[in-house]
């Protein structure tokens, strides 16, 4: 492959060294899925590299501001993207200004070293994904290899030797010292595609033009194309005799108009030259009721390689003490590294006065607001601005709590808009959750965006808003329950009572949404009350509450028992009122983790033990006064409060209350082995083992006939 190169003609100075180099194993693999799959919309390769020729371009734009020999002004002053397609020697060859790459550069940038996303990608493209998608993984270079057969990058870093980078994709990649080539870049990157027999078309410079105009129309920096111009020129007889010695090619056209002049004749000249097709001037400096809607989408694909359009777009400008305009999208799905610790922090890029600053400006928007994509443009920011300055900066202050609020608005106008608004959940309904913990400026306007199904919802999801608009008359709470499942918690015996009081009742289901309610204690000025937590208490005529009064005084020894067998496994035992179906419930202090949070923490890899101990909270059993369970057990307790069967029923309801209430067994294998027991008694069968253990839950006085089961007790 690289042979044909270090086989060149000596220079005077010595040999140009050629070194091989193995692609990396993850970019192998990419690459033989680029190479060997068969893509309809190869057209994406030109989207890719004008892309990677604009990022190298504003680097370089950037480094000149703070240090104009660093990016090597003196040299180059221009910044600009050109093509030039060659049917001659069947290239296309990319070739920009921009900052160049040094021979390390070279080598781990296009071959050695894998991006994060090769791998993300690869997986993205097994599980039917667009080819299209290859920009958003970072790896949008490879894209050349759609068309090519042999790539060549020729480079040369400001101040620097040049280089080239050559490979056909075969597993392997040299690089040459490119010193001796005679046509010397000044600084940047001229990417060589011999093109693959069967993509000639990407050639033709109308293919070309329309591509550009499709994907790269919105680039900031000029893109040229090397185009034919022909031109119709009337020349003597004489002219002509004198054009003879030059070996030009030409059309002659005959003109007998005016036949009194010396004869003339039209002869067509053909030239070329470079011809720049971005000249718009940049979307977010037009007012928004001259754009149309395909140019949002258009430059929204240009700024962020996606393949679909966008959901959303607000576009604004501030004007006032401070000055800047700003256009915001909503993407239709969301980032595969939306929640990895690593991901850049934002998604917006911060011009100021149309220059390129940086993408990764931390300050510019909330992490949370991270999925938001788009341009900030300030007429106040200094050029040469610098990291640390941005950080004290009050300025971007200002503009960060502009374009927050504005993502509000975006929200909201979404929000009008059912299926669409289905859809923005589903993907970011995780980003306002972590918005109500993060930010406790727009919390309460957050909250009007969160969706949650509810015990009357069925399928769909409903607003708090909404729940609060048909909240039964007298209801003063917002009441709510956290489980694993939906499933879950529509069987939870927390809410026996209150649906069977009709009241609605929210299911909250993702982890996350014990973080949301740390931080959302009410909304609209009613308060949201767990059930599964201490202080649920439920409006009560006069006669319900003498009864229930007369009920906790009778069930007073009973509860006594039930904490004296239990000990420390539970705080306290009370009459409740929220279990209607359930004998019994075990509920978890108002300030402690609920049972779903516990679970939660405990599935946490790198958890802090010391923090679990003091934040699980202590249980509270309530039990359920009219259940026939309970009831019984009452009976026997007041019989004999030494009765074995008495103990080993609390355990059993203890336990399996455990689990109804979502917490975890600590010892399965006693609570199976009390199961086990169980299931003897209802099949009747006669162990002796088992008399000896438990000989009162056999032998009772009032025993039934064989026959019965003294399983009808405790069902």
């Amino acid at each position: 492959m690289g042979n044909t190169y270090s086989k060149r003609n000596l220079s005077k100075k010595g040999r140009m060294s050629t070194e091989h180099f193995a692609f990396n194993a993850d970019i192998q693999q990419l690459m033989g899925l680029i190479i060997n799959t068969f893509y309809s919309n190869k057209e994406i390769f030109l989207r890719e590299l004008i892309s990677n020729a604009s990022d190298a371009l504003d680097k370089v734009r950037y480094r000149s501001l703070t240090d104009p020999e660093a990016a090597g002004m003196d040299i180059e002053s221009n910044f600009r993207i050109r093509i030039i397609p060659d049917k001659n020697s069947n290239t296309l060859t990319l070739w920009d200004t921009g900052i160049g790459m040094t021979k390390e550069e070279l080598i781990n940038n296009l071959g050695t070293i894998a991006k994060s996303g090769t791998k993300a990608f690869m997986e993205a493209l097994s599980a039917g994904a667009d080819i299209s998608l290859i920009g958003q993984f970072g790896v949008g270079f490879y894209s050349a290899f759609l068309v090519a057969e042999r790539v060549t990058v020729i480079s040369r870093a400001p101040h620097g030797p040049q280089n080239k980078w050559e490979s056909t994709a075969g597993g392997t990649f040299s690089v040459t010292d490119d010193s001796d080539n005679p046509e010397q870049l000044t600084r940047g990157t001229k990417i060589i595609l011999h093109m693959k027999s069967d993509n000639t078309e990407f050639l033709e410079e109308k293919r070309i033009k329309d591509l550009i105009k499709k994907h790269s129309e919105f680039i900031g920096f000029p893109i040229e194309v090397y185009v034919e111009k022909t031109t119709e020129k009337e020349i003597s007889d004489d002219e002509e005799e004198a054009n003879k010695d030059k070996k030009e090619e030409e059309d002659v056209i005959k003109d007998e108009n005016d036949k009194k002049e010396k004869k003339k004749k039209k002869v067509k000249e053909v030239s070329h030259e470079f011809e720049q097709l971005n000249k718009n001037k940049p979307i977010w400096m037009r007012k928004p009721d001259q754009i149309t809607k395909e140019e949002y989408a258009n430059f929204y694909k240009s700024l962020t390689n996606d393949w679909e359009e966008h959901l959303a777009v607000k576009h604004f400008s501030v004007e006032g003490q401070l000055e800047f305009k700003a256009v915001l999208f909503v993407p239709k799905r969301a980032p595969f590294d939306l929640f990895e610790a690593k991901k850049k922090k934002n998604n917006i890029k911060l011009y100021v006065r149309r220059v390129f600053i940086m993408d990764d400006c931390d300050e510019l928007i909330p992490e949370y607001l991270s999925f938001i994509k788009g341009v900030v443009d300030s007429e106040d920011l200094p050029l040469n601005i610098s990291r640390e300055f941005l950080q004290q900066n009050k300025i971007l202050k200002v503009i960060k709590k502009n374009i927050t609020k504005k993502c509000m608005e975006l929200f909201t106008e979404i929000s009008e808009n059912a299926e669409d608004y289905k859809k923005f959940y589903e993907q970011f309904g995780k980003n306002l959750k972590l918005g109500i913990h993060e930010d406790s400026t727009n919390r309460a306007k957050i909250a009007e965006f969160l969706r949650y199904h509810t015990s009357k919802s069925g399928e769909d999801q409903t607003s708090l808003k909404d729940y609060v608009g048909r909240m039964k008359e007298g209801q003063k709470d917002i009441y709510f329950i956290t489980g694993e499942s939906r499933a879950a918690v529509a069987n939870s015996p927390f809410i026996e009572t209150l649906k069977a009081r009709g009241i609605e009742v929210i299911y909250m289901v993702d982890p996350i949404d014990e973080y949301v309610i740390q931080q959302l204690k009410e909304f609209d000025g009613k308060k949201l009350r767990n059930c599964s937590k201490e202080g649920f208490e439920l409006d009560q005529s006069e006669d319900e509450k003498k009864k229930f009064e007369e009920q906790k005084a009778s069930f007073e020894p009973l509860c006594k028992l039930i904490k004296e067998v239990l000990g420390d496994k539970v705080e306290k035992v009370v009459v409740g009122q929220r279990v209607s179906e359930s004998p019994c419930v075990l509920v978890t202090g108002e300030y402690g983790w609920s049972a779903n949070m516990e679970r939660i923490m405990k599935a946490q890899a790198l958890r802090d033990a010391s923090m679990s101990s003091y934040m699980i909270s202590k249980k509270t059993m309530e039990v359920n006064p009219n259940h026939p369970i309970v009831v019984e057990l009452k009976k026997k307790s007041d019989k004999d409060k030494s009765d074995k069967t008495v103990k080993d029923l609390i355990w059993l309801l203890f336990d399996s209350s455990l689990l109804t209430s979502g917490f975890s067994l600590d010892d399965p294998t006693t609570f199976a082995g009390r199961i086990h027991r169980m299931i003897k008694l209802g099949l009747s069968i006669d162990d002796d083992k088992m008399e000896e253990e438990i000989p009162n839950l056999v032998k009772d006085e009032g025993a039934q006939p064989t026959g019965q089961s003294k399983m009808e007790e405790v069902d």
